[in-house]
């Protein structure tokens, strides 16, 4: 990186980038279930959408470009969930391991732990659950790092590339978050 790792939320404009992201995830991996590429129309959709309910939709980036986006998302729809957090973490493959993933999560939780009532029907936050298709070492120690504990493991619950995959479950109290 020619530049330190910046954290600012992210905007439409962004959204070029995010899906060039994202999309190496989705052609290549199966850290994503999606398989079809996302057009950046329909990420800056799905932007708006995290940011119009009040959580927050980060972008990681140096001097040069995007490096990473994390957000939050809810846990479910149903109303009960509302104080339940989903979170998403992605980065430009190259910065893996370099301390990109920690600024965005650390920038997202400390947003999601002082979201205030007036803006997000989901504050405050209670517990936060991470997704992570298995193996996935870089993930799962990200969110040890930060204090997230597996909770559960769903067993060949997808399927991509001709092969099952299985999902783990992380989750952090956010008032206990590290």
């Amino acid at each position: 990186m020619s530049a330190p790792v910046a954290v600012r939320s992210a905007t439409a404009a962004d959204a070029a980038a995010i899906a060039a992201i994202y999309n190496v995830y989705v052609r290549d991996t199966v850290i994503t279930f999606e398989v079809d590429p996302v057009s950046d129309h329909d990420m800056a959709g799905r932007i708006a959408k995290v940011q119009a309910a009040g959580l927050p939709y980060l972008v990681a980036e140096d001097a040069d470009a995007v490096l990473g986006f994390a957000y939050a998302s809810p846990f479910q729809e149903r109303a009960a969930y509302a104080h339940s957090i989903e979170s998403t973490v992605y980065l430009v493959e190259d910065v893996v391991g370099r301390g990109t993933g920690t600024a965005l999560y650390a920038e997202l939780l400390e947003r999601l732990h002082n979201l205030d009532a007036s803006d997000s029907a989901h504050a405050p936050v209670h517990r936060v659950y991470a997704r992570i298709a298995l193996p996935n070492h870089a993930s799962a120690a990200l969110h040890d790092k930060f204090g997230f504990t597996r909770v559960a493991l769903l067993g060949e619950v997808g399927r991509k590339f001709d092969r099952w995959i299985d999902v783990g479950f992380w989750e952090l109290e956010l008032g206990k978050a590290a």
